[in-house]
């Protein structure tokens, strides 16, 4: 009886997701990386809140809409004290919202994104017929992209043309999980 290695894992941002933009202080594209930190505005009864973003080079900065002129019942009160505490981990959680960037027409640098692989299982299972050695289930519930052969060599501690080879050769077998977008 032949076996195989089966890791799962999970694709994690360690950072709110960077934004590669036009910067009028700069002159030039540039990254844009959260401040975690809000912007709220209240005019008459309608509310506007923004997640602040700054040019990595002249601090320029970014709003990225998260309401506009929203009634003030519209937005829950705890939420409303988390935006106004500047809450980190309320900041973290909008500036990892695939669909707020795409609203706000931003584009993520997923290049420059910093992120970790944490292995949910790693085990040895029988296999009952010949094909890959190593199964890999990725759970990528953020949506990021990254080469496939860049998580191989992170994960198996390889070369990038050692991963592509492994791949190419069939040793590997890749399974991306169906996962929707975090919120």
């Amino acid at each position: 009886m032949s076996y195989y290695r089966k890791i799962e894992y999970k694709i994690i941002p360690e950072e709110s997701y960077p934004v590669w933009r036009g910067c009028p202080g700069c002159g030039k594209k540039t990254h844009y990386r959260s401040t975690e930190k809000f912007r709220v505005n209240a005019n008459g009864n309608k509310l506007d809140v923004w997640l602040i973003y700054q040019c990595e080079k002249c601090r320029h900065t970014l709003n990225l809409s998260i309401y506009e002129r929203q009634g003030t019942l519209s937005i829950p009160g705890d939420k409303y004290m988390l935006f106004l505490d500047n809450n980190r981990q309320l900041a973290r959680e909008y500036g990892r919202d695939i669909q707020l960037f795409r609203r706000n027409k931003a584009e993520v640098d997923f290049e420059g994104l910093r992120y970790r692989l944490e292995i949910l299982r790693d085990e040895m299972e029988a296999a009952e017929e010949e094909g890959a050695r190593i199964r890999l289930l990725a759970h990528n519930p953020y949506g990021l992209k990254i080469r496939p052969e860049r998580q191989i060599a992170e994960l198996l501690g390889v070369s990038g043309n050692q991963a592509k080879r492994m791949l190419r050769e069939g040793e590997i077998e890749l399974e991306k999980i169906a996962e929707s977008w975090h919120r």
